[in-house]
């Protein structure tokens, strides 16, 4: 999504959790395990979500958290970018970055994340955007035609 569209800046969790260490979250996750990573993240999603103008991009485990949800709830407008078991296997066929995918069976890994993340995001999401098949500039032009026709009728009901 292009975020200037909106006029907003943008701002991804993970780069902020690295800039804000020094080092990658692999690393983190290899010095303090996930739940040390998880409380960084809390930590700075509680910071992010408080400032304004901006499009704040977590990392799918973020809504975990209870807090993190009632954070992303109370303070945003929430947009699930939804993406198949098989489309992240794609898209992440040569990414070795991902601690929580490290090893064997990712589809396993994978399917169990949905199984517990999906509910949390069909909870607290605002509008959802099912994933396709598509390069990252024809997703962030069909995500922001969704999200206009989405306002446009919130709008028209209000």
């Amino acid at each position: 999504m292009n975020p200037s569209h909106y006029g907003l800046s943008f701002v991804d969790l993970d780069q902020e959790i690295e800039q804000h260490c020094g080092v990658s979250v692999h690393t983190v996750f290899e010095i303090e395990g996930e739940a040390g990573f998880r409380l960084r993240e809390s930590a700075l999603l509680d910071e992010c979500s408080q400032r304004h103008g901006v499009l704040l991009a977590t990392g799918a485990g973020a809504v975990l958290d209870p807090l993190n949800r009632k954070h992303l709830i109370e303070r945003g407008y929430v947009i699930w970018l939804q993406a198949s078991v098989e489309q992240q296997l794609e898209r992440l066929a040569h990414d070795t970055r991902r601690p929580l995918l490290a090893g064997d069976d990712r589809r396993g890994k994978l399917e169990a994340m949905a199984q517990i993340r999906a509910p949390l995001y069909r909870e607290i999401a605002d509008l959802a955007i099912p994933g396709e098949h598509e390069g990252v500039s024809t997703a962030s032009t069909r995500s922001i035609a969704l999200i206009d026709q989405h306002w446009q009728r919130q709008t028209a009901s209000a």
